[in-house]
């Protein structure tokens, strides 16, 4: 019973402490090909030189003077979960921790292990009371790997969970008779590419596309159980992957029949391993398709234009830059600050198609003309195209232009490789008045990491007036390029956090103002 005070201050202080570490097991999704671990691993000092290291002088100094332990030790964790509890608070959350069933689960077995000590003790041995407490503490000071165990323990249970899902989700695909799918990958531009296909085919037909960033086996799960009905013509997944043979797998579970690949690119080189791979895994996509299916392909990426594999579909190109062999292309691109107008031109169609879309910059002209090329295969009529294209959404959080305040945002925030980040500077760059770009750098790019981030620094250096950088480690070879191609180091600006960098804007702002806010990366990147 004298326990009990102490055990309830315990279990308190354990949540407050483990929400913060969930929720980077979170956005590393769960320790998938181990990037929990590899986080851990490059953030040791940020991790473990924390207050838990005052408990060591704290339980010495409990030994000298001989107080009651349990009053003692029950004062010392409430002082720990208070000082936790406030710099939680005060931590900037961008990607808050996503309360899950999964994530439910995950505590149910976390609260067991903590609590194990506490029923050795009572009911098995009695412990020393010194060595009782540094037991407690290794499981909170580690806890980091206490949650990793825990997340193992869970793997059947989770296997078993998922195994329900997915045969539910079959189940409700076979029932749906008249759907038909169409996958959509690439190292980038997946999420727009999707929503500007959605936004087309609804035109015509009624077409679902997997929400936000549903882009894995559970999403596209939980997409199909929850969202999918008997009136969707159409079921448009993105597919995301990290390493080779992810993207079969969601092949497998929703045997897509047309398919859009965006651009390869070196987003996710860390874990993908080489270009080859990414390349092979992208394609996973265009081979699955069945032999009276659609692949769209694009003519101005040469990892697509080299690939030799396996193909049975149906292939079409689209393209701007080498059009001569495409079946949809685009000429006479004219970008500005309130869009984009375009001519479209179809294979055997000596008739030009004028189009204008409130979104920008070039990648997107190359994910309008795949939902184009695929509609236009699919039925809907040029005018009906045209209509769509004009009445497209900017995707939120990629190259979306808003206001903020007296001044202009371009919210690239999204967006972290570096194809996309100098596309996203090119717009800025076309825009009038002072500019300025707020970056985080870009993320998984193993051995090339450096160099991108200097090359991106030297095509920044004529593109903005001010340069702020968040994350001094994270951006430093932003800054060397930048400095590099002669730009004027009192013009950049090395943060920690995107929310100062907004303070700073209103320092920097002229009389016409437009902020590039270019790859604001999850907590998991923070520096402090």
């Amino acid at each position: 019973m004298k326990l009990i005070p102490m055990i309830l201050i315990y279990i308190i202080y354990f949540y407050i402490k483990s929400n913060r570490t969930i929720q980077y097991l979170q956005q590393n999704r769960y320790n998938r090909g181990n990037k929990f671990i590899k986080y851990i691993k490059t953030h040791l000092k940020k991790i473990y030189l924390n207050i838990e290291l005052l408990f060591i002088p704290l339980l010495v100094f409990v030994y000298i003077i001989k107080v009651n332990y349990i009053y003692a030790f029950t004062c010392i964790y409430l002082f720990f979960a208070f000082i936790r509890l406030y710099l939680y608070k005060k931590e900037q959350k961008k990607i808050p921790l996503v309360y899950t069933k999964r994530v439910i689960r995950l505590y149910i077995t976390l609260t067991l292990i903590y609590m194990l000590p506490f029923i050795i003790n009572i009911c098995l041995i009695d412990i020393n009371k010194y060595v009782f407490m540094i037991i407690l503490w290794l499981l909170m000071y580690l806890d980091q790997f206490v949650i990793i165990f825990a997340n193992i323990i869970n793997i059947p249970e989770e296997k078993l969970v998922g195994l329900y899902f997915k045969s539910k989700a079959i189940n409700k695909l076979n029932n749906m008779g008249n759907l038909s799918v169409i996958g959509i990958t690439g190292s980038y531009g997946k999420t727009s590419s999707k929503n500007i296909l959605c936004d087309i085919l609804n035109v015509k037909y009624n077409a679902l596309a997997s929400p936000k960033n549903f882009n894995t086996p559970y999403g596209l799960m939980m997409t199909i159980n929850n969202y999918l009905d008997k009136f969707n013509d159409y079921f448009i997944a993105e597919m995301g992957a990290c390493k080779k043979g992810e993207i079969k797998e969601l092949c497998d579970l929703v045997h897509p029949k047309y398919g859009i690949l965006t651009k390869i690119g070196i987003a996710h080189l860390e874990t993908f391993g080489s270009e080859e791979t990414i390349q092979k895994t992208k394609f996973e996509l265009i081979e699955s398709l069945p032999e009276d299916g659609i692949g769209i392909l694009n003519r101005d990426d040469p990892k697509q234009v080299s690939y030799k594999g396996d193909i049975k579909a149906r292939v079409l190109w689209i393209g701007i830059d080498n059009y001569k062999e495409c079946d949809v292309y685009a000429t006479d691109i004219k970008l500005s600050n309130l869009g984009t107008t375009f001519t479209v031109h179809f294979k055997n169609d000596k008739k030009k198609y004028e189009f204008t879309t409130k979104l920008l910059g070039k990648n997107n002209i190359y994910n309008i003309l795949a939902g184009i090329a695929l509609g236009n295969e699919l039925g809907i009529s040029k005018e009906q195209l045209i209509k769509a294209v004009k009445g497209v959404k900017p995707v939120e959080h990629r190259l979306e232009l808003k206001r903020y305040y007296d001044m202009h945002l371009i919210d690239d925030a999204y967006n972290a490789n570096p194809d996309g980040c100098k596309m996203a500077l090119d717009v800025l760059k076309m825009m009038p008045g002072e500019k300025i770009v707020i970056s985080s750098g870009m993320i998984e790019l193993g051995p090339l990491a450096d160099k991108m981030h200097k090359d991106l620094g030297k095509y920044m250096s004529d593109k903005v007036n001010y340069a702020i950088l968040i994350g001094k480690e994270q951006t430093k070879y932003i800054k060397e390029g930048l400095i590099e191609n002669k730009f004027n180091p009192d013009n950049i600006f090395v943060l920690n956090n995107v929310l100062d960098a907004f303070n700073l804007v209103n320092k920097l702002k002229g009389k016409d103002t437009y902020i590039l806010l270019q790859s604001d990366l999850p907590d998991i990147f923070n520096e402090k």
